[in-house]
Protein backbone atom coordinates (compact mmCIF):
# COMPACT_ATOMS: atom_id res chain seq x y z
CA UNK A 1 0.00 0.00 0.00
CA UNK A 2 1.33 3.45 -1.17
CA UNK A 3 0.48 5.19 2.36
CA UNK A 4 3.13 2.24 3.95
CA UNK A 5 6.08 4.57 2.44
CA UNK A 6 5.29 7.53 4.32
CA UNK A 7 7.58 8.60 7.63
CA UNK A 8 6.09 8.42 10.81
CA UNK A 9 6.15 10.35 13.28
CA UNK A 10 8.49 10.98 16.50
CA UNK A 11 7.87 11.50 20.18
CA UNK A 12 8.19 15.33 19.42
CA UNK A 13 5.13 15.06 17.04
CA UNK A 14 3.30 12.73 19.59
CA UNK A 15 3.58 15.57 22.47
CA UNK A 16 2.19 18.16 20.36
CA UNK A 17 -0.42 15.71 19.37
CA UNK A 18 -1.58 15.43 23.44
CA UNK A 19 -2.48 19.51 23.60
CA UNK A 20 -5.40 18.24 21.08
CA UNK A 21 -8.48 16.34 21.61
CA UNK A 22 -7.43 12.69 20.64
CA UNK A 23 -10.69 11.93 17.94
CA UNK A 24 -8.54 12.12 14.97
CA UNK A 25 -8.74 9.62 11.62
CA UNK A 26 -5.53 11.45 10.53
CA UNK A 27 -2.99 14.09 11.56
CA UNK A 28 -0.15 14.81 9.38
CA UNK A 29 2.71 17.67 9.79
CA UNK A 30 4.08 19.12 6.54
CA UNK A 31 6.39 21.55 4.99
CA UNK A 32 9.41 23.09 5.70
CA UNK A 33 9.61 22.32 9.68
CA UNK A 34 9.29 18.82 8.52
CA UNK A 35 11.36 18.40 5.54
CA UNK A 36 14.74 20.66 4.81
CA UNK A 37 13.71 23.06 1.91
CA UNK A 38 16.60 24.63 -0.08
CA UNK A 39 16.30 28.33 -0.74
CA UNK A 40 15.16 31.07 2.19
CA UNK A 41 14.88 28.86 5.02
CA UNK A 42 17.37 26.24 4.13
CA UNK A 43 19.50 27.14 7.46
CA UNK A 44 16.66 28.84 9.78
CA UNK A 45 15.88 26.95 12.84
CA UNK A 46 12.68 26.42 14.61
CA UNK A 47 10.57 26.92 11.66
CA UNK A 48 6.51 26.93 12.15
CA UNK A 49 5.75 23.84 12.11
CA UNK A 50 2.21 22.88 9.54
CA UNK A 51 -0.35 20.51 11.28
CA UNK A 52 -3.52 19.25 9.81
CA UNK A 53 -5.85 17.63 11.91
CA UNK A 54 -8.80 15.49 10.16
CA UNK A 55 -11.91 14.95 12.07
CA UNK A 56 -15.04 12.80 11.85
CA UNK A 57 -17.11 15.04 13.90
CA UNK A 58 -16.11 18.57 13.74
CA UNK A 59 -18.50 20.17 15.96
CA UNK A 60 -17.51 17.48 19.07
CA UNK A 61 -14.01 18.10 18.27
CA UNK A 62 -14.11 22.20 18.39
CA UNK A 63 -16.55 21.77 21.34
CA UNK A 64 -13.50 19.94 23.14
CA UNK A 65 -10.42 22.07 21.40
CA UNK A 66 -12.62 25.20 22.79
CA UNK A 67 -12.51 24.34 25.91
CA UNK A 68 -9.12 22.83 26.15
CA UNK A 69 -7.15 25.74 23.45
CA UNK A 70 -10.12 28.92 23.55
CA UNK A 71 -6.96 30.97 23.02
CA UNK A 72 -6.04 29.69 19.63
CA UNK A 73 -9.09 31.03 18.03
CA UNK A 74 -10.10 34.25 17.10
CA UNK A 75 -13.23 36.09 17.80
CA UNK A 76 -14.75 33.88 15.95
CA UNK A 77 -14.64 31.06 18.90
CA UNK A 78 -17.84 33.53 21.14
CA UNK A 79 -20.23 31.78 17.95
CA UNK A 80 -19.30 28.91 19.26
CA UNK A 81 -18.21 25.03 17.87
CA UNK A 82 -21.69 24.98 15.61
CA UNK A 83 -20.98 28.61 13.85
CA UNK A 84 -17.01 27.43 13.75
CA UNK A 85 -17.63 24.23 11.86
CA UNK A 86 -20.39 25.63 9.22
CA UNK A 87 -17.47 28.01 8.74
CA UNK A 88 -14.96 25.53 8.35
CA UNK A 89 -17.38 23.33 5.88
CA UNK A 90 -19.03 25.68 3.89
CA UNK A 91 -16.39 28.77 2.96
CA UNK A 92 -12.79 28.19 1.07
CA UNK A 93 -11.40 24.89 0.90
CA UNK A 94 -13.13 23.02 3.46
CA UNK A 95 -10.35 23.45 6.11
CA UNK A 96 -9.96 26.02 9.44
CA UNK A 97 -6.82 27.07 10.24
CA UNK A 98 -5.39 28.34 13.43
CA UNK A 99 -1.65 29.88 13.15
CA UNK A 100 1.08 31.20 15.46
CA UNK A 101 0.40 28.82 18.23
CA UNK A 102 2.83 28.53 20.97
CA UNK A 103 2.71 24.64 21.71
CA UNK A 104 5.39 22.89 23.02
CA UNK A 105 8.28 25.69 22.83
CA UNK A 106 7.52 24.97 18.63
CA UNK A 107 5.42 27.69 16.58
CA UNK A 108 2.91 25.42 14.99
CA UNK A 109 -0.47 26.25 12.92
CA UNK A 110 -2.71 23.56 12.47
CA UNK A 111 -5.99 23.19 10.09
CA UNK A 112 -8.78 21.24 11.12
CA UNK A 113 -10.82 19.47 8.01
CA UNK A 114 -13.74 17.15 8.47
CA UNK A 115 -12.80 13.41 7.37
CA UNK A 116 -15.62 13.36 4.43
CA UNK A 117 -14.59 16.63 2.84
CA UNK A 118 -10.98 16.04 2.83
CA UNK A 119 -11.98 12.03 0.76
CA UNK A 120 -13.97 14.07 -1.51
CA UNK A 121 -10.97 16.23 -2.40
CA UNK A 122 -8.68 13.79 -2.78
CA UNK A 123 -11.21 11.62 -4.90
CA UNK A 124 -12.42 14.45 -7.25
CA UNK A 125 -10.09 17.11 -6.83
CA UNK A 126 -12.29 19.90 -6.01
CA UNK A 127 -10.30 22.46 -4.03
CA UNK A 128 -6.74 20.71 -4.65
CA UNK A 129 -6.31 22.13 -1.03
CA UNK A 130 -5.54 19.62 1.49
CA UNK A 131 -5.17 17.19 -1.13
CA UNK A 132 -2.58 19.11 -2.86
CA UNK A 133 -0.58 18.82 0.44
CA UNK A 134 -0.81 15.18 0.41
CA UNK A 135 0.61 14.99 -3.10
CA UNK A 136 4.42 16.18 -1.13
CA UNK A 137 6.27 14.43 1.41
CA UNK A 138 4.08 14.85 4.89
CA UNK A 139 4.66 13.06 8.09
CA UNK A 140 2.04 10.72 9.54
CA UNK A 141 1.55 11.59 13.12
CA UNK A 142 -1.47 9.62 13.39
CA UNK A 143 -4.13 7.18 11.14
CA UNK A 144 -7.14 5.47 12.43
CA UNK A 145 -8.26 2.39 10.58
CA UNK A 146 -10.48 4.00 7.78
CA UNK A 147 -10.40 2.19 4.85
CA UNK A 148 -12.08 4.73 2.68
CA UNK A 149 -9.95 7.30 3.86
CA UNK A 150 -6.66 5.15 2.81
CA UNK A 151 -8.32 4.35 -0.37
CA UNK A 152 -8.42 8.11 -1.13
CA UNK A 153 -5.15 8.89 -0.33
CA UNK A 154 -3.89 6.46 -2.47
CA UNK A 155 -6.07 7.58 -5.39
CA UNK A 156 -4.41 10.93 -5.01
CA UNK A 157 -1.47 10.02 -5.24
CA UNK A 158 -2.13 8.08 -8.44
CA UNK A 159 -4.07 10.98 -9.68
CA UNK A 160 -0.80 13.18 -9.29
CA UNK A 161 1.33 11.13 -11.34
CA UNK A 162 -1.38 10.95 -14.37
CA UNK A 163 -1.92 14.73 -14.38
CA UNK A 164 2.03 15.02 -14.52
CA UNK A 165 2.27 12.49 -16.89
CA UNK A 166 0.23 14.98 -19.48
CA UNK A 167 2.25 17.59 -18.97
CA UNK A 168 6.05 15.76 -19.25
CA UNK A 169 7.54 14.67 -22.76
CA UNK A 170 8.04 11.20 -23.73
CA UNK A 171 11.14 10.83 -21.58
CA UNK A 172 12.45 12.57 -18.91
CA UNK A 173 13.97 12.34 -14.90
CA UNK A 174 12.14 11.52 -12.00
CA UNK A 175 13.27 14.91 -11.06
CA UNK A 176 11.40 16.61 -13.85
CA UNK A 177 8.40 14.12 -12.87
CA UNK A 178 8.52 15.19 -8.97
CA UNK A 179 8.36 18.78 -10.05
CA UNK A 180 5.26 18.52 -11.80
CA UNK A 181 3.62 16.72 -9.70
CA UNK A 182 4.79 19.67 -6.23
CA UNK A 183 3.98 22.19 -8.82
CA UNK A 184 0.38 20.86 -9.31
CA UNK A 185 -1.42 22.54 -6.37
CA UNK A 186 0.64 25.69 -7.17
CA UNK A 187 -0.50 26.18 -10.82
CA UNK A 188 -2.58 29.56 -10.86
CA UNK A 189 -2.37 30.09 -6.64
CA UNK A 190 -2.11 33.91 -6.18
CA UNK A 191 -0.15 33.22 -3.28
CA UNK A 192 3.20 32.48 -6.16
CA UNK A 193 2.40 36.00 -7.15
CA UNK A 194 1.79 37.60 -4.01
CA UNK A 195 3.29 36.08 -0.48
CA UNK A 196 5.54 32.92 -1.80
CA UNK A 197 8.89 32.05 -3.01
CA UNK A 198 8.77 31.77 -6.98
CA UNK A 199 11.32 28.72 -6.73
CA UNK A 200 9.04 27.01 -4.27
CA UNK A 201 8.62 24.21 -5.98
CA UNK A 202 12.49 23.53 -7.04
CA UNK A 203 13.13 24.05 -3.47
CA UNK A 204 10.52 21.49 -2.10
CA UNK A 205 12.00 18.64 -4.86
CA UNK A 206 15.63 19.23 -4.83
CA UNK A 207 16.95 18.22 -1.19
CA UNK A 208 13.97 15.33 -0.79
CA UNK A 209 13.80 13.36 -4.00
CA UNK A 210 14.36 10.31 -1.82
CA UNK A 211 10.90 10.89 0.06
CA UNK A 212 9.16 11.60 -3.40
CA UNK A 213 10.85 8.25 -4.76
CA UNK A 214 9.23 6.88 -1.43
CA UNK A 215 6.19 8.24 -2.07
CA UNK A 216 5.96 7.35 -5.50
CA UNK A 217 7.88 4.37 -6.99
CA UNK A 218 5.46 1.76 -6.30
CA UNK A 219 3.09 3.69 -8.42
CA UNK A 220 5.52 4.31 -10.96
CA UNK A 221 6.75 0.59 -10.88
CA UNK A 222 3.06 -0.39 -11.41
CA UNK A 223 2.25 1.87 -14.42
CA UNK A 224 1.30 0.27 -17.21
CA UNK A 225 1.94 3.53 -19.22
CA UNK A 226 5.48 4.07 -18.37
CA UNK A 227 8.83 2.49 -18.19
CA UNK A 228 10.34 3.27 -15.01
CA UNK A 229 14.04 2.84 -15.15
CA UNK A 230 14.77 3.43 -11.51
CA UNK A 231 18.47 2.71 -11.04
CA UNK A 232 18.77 5.55 -14.11
CA UNK A 233 15.86 8.07 -12.78
CA UNK A 234 14.86 7.97 -15.92
CA UNK A 235 11.41 7.59 -17.42
CA UNK A 236 9.80 6.02 -20.38
CA UNK A 237 6.12 7.51 -21.02
CA UNK A 238 3.75 6.52 -23.60
CA UNK A 239 2.67 9.89 -25.69
CA UNK A 240 0.49 8.23 -28.19
CA UNK A 241 -3.32 9.60 -28.38
CA UNK A 242 -4.52 6.40 -26.99
CA UNK A 243 -1.85 6.82 -24.19
CA UNK A 244 -3.09 10.24 -23.57
CA UNK A 245 -7.03 9.52 -23.64
CA UNK A 246 -6.20 6.86 -20.75
CA UNK A 247 -4.59 9.57 -18.69
CA UNK A 248 -7.48 11.96 -19.10
CA UNK A 249 -10.04 9.92 -18.57
CA UNK A 250 -8.78 8.51 -14.88
CA UNK A 251 -7.85 12.45 -14.02
CA UNK A 252 -10.25 13.57 -10.89
CA UNK A 253 -13.80 14.56 -12.06
CA UNK A 254 -13.48 17.71 -11.39
CA UNK A 255 -10.37 18.77 -13.52
CA UNK A 256 -12.18 17.14 -16.19
CA UNK A 257 -15.03 18.65 -15.96
CA UNK A 258 -12.71 22.18 -15.59
CA UNK A 259 -11.27 20.78 -19.41
CA UNK A 260 -14.62 20.60 -20.36
CA UNK A 261 -15.21 24.27 -19.71
CA UNK A 262 -12.22 25.11 -22.04
CA UNK A 263 -12.43 23.24 -24.61
CA UNK A 264 -16.29 23.26 -24.97
CA UNK A 265 -17.14 26.26 -27.58
CA UNK A 266 -20.69 27.80 -26.26
CA UNK A 267 -23.75 25.82 -27.06
CA UNK A 268 -22.44 23.08 -28.09
CA UNK A 269 -22.71 21.13 -24.69
CA UNK A 270 -20.56 18.02 -25.13
CA UNK A 271 -20.08 14.97 -22.86
CA UNK A 272 -16.68 14.93 -21.05
CA UNK A 273 -15.82 11.67 -22.59
CA UNK A 274 -16.03 13.53 -26.52
CA UNK A 275 -13.84 16.56 -25.25
CA UNK A 276 -11.27 14.28 -23.64
CA UNK A 277 -11.12 12.22 -26.75
CA UNK A 278 -10.53 15.43 -28.80
CA UNK A 279 -8.27 16.43 -26.32
CA UNK A 280 -5.92 13.35 -26.37
CA UNK A 281 -5.10 14.41 -30.45
CA UNK A 282 -4.71 17.65 -29.42
CA UNK A 283 -0.66 19.40 -29.17
CA UNK A 284 -1.85 21.45 -27.17
CA UNK A 285 -2.97 18.48 -24.55
CA UNK A 286 -0.56 20.07 -21.67
CA UNK A 287 -1.43 23.56 -21.72
CA UNK A 288 -4.77 22.86 -21.48
CA UNK A 289 -4.73 20.61 -18.25
CA UNK A 290 -2.42 23.33 -16.45
CA UNK A 291 -5.64 25.44 -17.40
CA UNK A 292 -7.87 23.05 -15.98
CA UNK A 293 -5.30 22.87 -12.62
CA UNK A 294 -4.93 26.72 -12.65
CA UNK A 295 -9.19 27.40 -12.65
CA UNK A 296 -9.67 24.91 -9.54
CA UNK A 297 -6.72 26.28 -7.54
CA UNK A 298 -6.92 29.69 -8.30
CA UNK A 299 -10.39 29.77 -6.64
CA UNK A 300 -10.11 27.62 -3.51
CA UNK A 301 -6.52 29.58 -2.67
CA UNK A 302 -8.33 33.30 -3.15
CA UNK A 303 -11.45 32.07 -1.04
CA UNK A 304 -9.17 29.65 1.83
CA UNK A 305 -6.84 32.85 2.14
CA UNK A 306 -9.99 35.37 2.04
CA UNK A 307 -11.35 32.86 5.04
CA UNK A 308 -8.20 33.10 6.43
CA UNK A 309 -8.48 36.62 8.13
CA UNK A 310 -11.39 35.98 9.90
CA UNK A 311 -10.49 32.39 11.34
CA UNK A 312 -6.50 33.60 12.38
CA UNK A 313 -8.20 37.81 13.04
CA UNK A 314 -6.62 40.57 11.93
CA UNK A 315 -3.26 40.62 14.12
CA UNK A 316 -2.23 37.23 13.15
CA UNK A 317 -3.08 37.84 9.57
CA UNK A 318 -0.65 41.03 8.98
CA UNK A 319 2.16 38.82 10.88
CA UNK A 320 1.47 35.95 9.76
CA UNK A 321 1.80 37.42 6.05
CA UNK A 322 4.29 39.56 6.99
CA UNK A 323 6.29 36.77 7.55
CA UNK A 324 5.85 35.14 4.29
CA UNK A 325 6.50 38.20 2.64
CA UNK A 326 9.71 38.29 4.41
CA UNK A 327 10.46 35.06 3.07
CA UNK A 328 9.26 35.66 -0.58
CA UNK A 329 11.82 38.74 0.02
CA UNK A 330 14.98 36.58 1.41
CA UNK A 331 14.44 34.40 -1.63
CA UNK A 332 14.64 37.38 -3.86
CA UNK A 333 18.42 38.37 -2.33
CA UNK A 334 19.73 34.96 -2.55
CA UNK A 335 19.25 35.36 -6.38
CA UNK A 336 20.58 39.00 -6.75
Amino acid sequence: MVLQSLPTSGVAFRKILSHFPAELSLAFAYGSGVYRQAGPSANQKNLMLDLVFTVDDPVGWHSKNLKQNWSHYSLLKMLGPRAITTIQNNFGAGVYYNPLIKCDGRLIKYGVISTGILIEDLLTWNNLYIAGRLQKPVKIVAMNENASLRAALDKNLQSAVNTAFLMLPESFSEEELFIEIAGLSYSGDFRMVVGEDKSKVLNIVKPNLVHFRGLYGSILQENPQVVYKAHQGRLELDKSPEGQFTQLMALPKTLQQQINQIMDPPGKNRDVEETLFQLANDPDCSEVVRLGLSGIVRASSVKQSTKGIFTAGMKKSVVYSSLKLLKMWRGWLRKT
